[in-house]
């Protein structure tokens, strides 16, 4: 049997700067990085070709049964890998019948998990780049973002409580990225 997995699962909202910030993490050899939302359009562009064109189509088109079973195939296949994986997912997902948890406890509970990290910005901020971003679509005004920004720091801390691995918030302001990446990759060490 191979080395056993030490994941890190980072988190943020839409438009936080999670990619960006992870890029950094990709200079680090030893770290294999995964995109959960990639793993899923995966699955889902296979199974409900129909419906599934984009990413975004699965939180829009997808009841919370369906998206949930698609949780359920992309965590059994993360829990069976072997080495240092950094994860980049959402602490939740805003569909339109509300948040659903991005990491439920029958899939958390699967992984052996070293950290926990939440990269974040100001409201403002955030709808600045979604709405800057065409390539995607992400909804939400000010406040809604506040609002689940604030949600998904709640879920933060029940996955570290759930886990036991420490969680770290790392604001990534506008301008600041690089020190942002800077802080991320120290938790790596």
């Amino acid at each position: 049997m191979g080395e056993t997995m030490a994941m890190t699962i980072v988190m943020g909202l839409p438009g936080a700067g999670k990619s960006t910030v992870l890029a950094a993490a990709s200079r680090k050899k030893d770290y294999k990085v995964l995109n959960w939302g990639d793993l899923m359009f995966e699955i889902a562009a296979k199974k409900h070709s129909s419906k599934i064109k984009v990413r975004d189509d699965i939180r829009s088109k997808l009841t919370p049964s369906e998206q949930k079973a698609l949780q359920a195939e992309v965590g059994d296949a993360l829990a069976k890998m072997e080495g240092k994986v950094v994860l980049d997912t959402h602490c939740s997902i805003e569909t339109p019948r509300g948040y659903l948890p991005g990491l439920p406890l029958a899939i958390l509970s699967k992984f052996k998990v070293s950290q926990l990290v939440y990269i974040t910005g100001s409201p403002q901020e955030i709808f600045t780049r979604r709405n800057a971003d065409a390539s995607r679509a992400r909804p939400g005004s000010v406040e809604s973002i506040r609002a689940h920004d604030e949600y998904n720091k709640m879920l933060l801390a029940s996955y570290s409580v759930i886990t036991g691995a420490p969680a770290k918030v790392i604001m990534n302001a506008q301008g600041k990225v690089e020190e942002a990446q800077k802080e991320f990759v120290a938790l790596l060490e």
